[in-house]
């Protein structure tokens, strides 16, 4: 089983954006308060501490044009990762941003995976 948070909406690109996504658009638009910042930045450091950047074993993971929708998705295995994330969820509540739980045991086709995340296309409709 797959684990993603993510909007409910897709962007202009037709993705949903996850939930790092998210978070860093608020400090984009400098609406997270000082102690949001501080968390996020933190918070951001020790991910990439504990969990591998799939963009620097795979330059191309995210490529458009060669994987068109690529998400990265959590393995349900890796709850240490996922506790994680209640407050990034509780942050964005609080600016009113929808962010939503998706679990699948098919999140398209994998072209990254290591011990707690895979990187999938999803599987083209039509």
């Amino acid at each position: 089983m797959y684990v993603r948070y993510q909007s409910p909406t897709p962007n202009a690109r037709g993705v949903h954006p996850g939930i790092f996504g998210l978070i860093n658009g608020l400090a984009k638009d400098g609406r997270l308060s000082p102690e949001q910042e501080r968390f996020k930045t933190e918070s951001h450091a020790w991910f990439h501490a504990n969990l591998i950047d799939p963009s620097t074993v795979d330059p191309h993971v995210y490529d458009r044009d060669r994987n068109p929708g690529a998400t990265a998705w959590f393995k349900a295995s890796a709850s240490h990762l996922l506790e994680r994330l209640t407050s990034y969820l509780e942050i964005l509540a609080a600016h009113q941003v929808a962010c939503v739980r998706v679990e699948t045991s098919e999140p398209g086709e994998v072209i990254y995976e290591d011990l707690h995340q895979v990187i999938a296309v999803p599987y083209r409709t039509g």
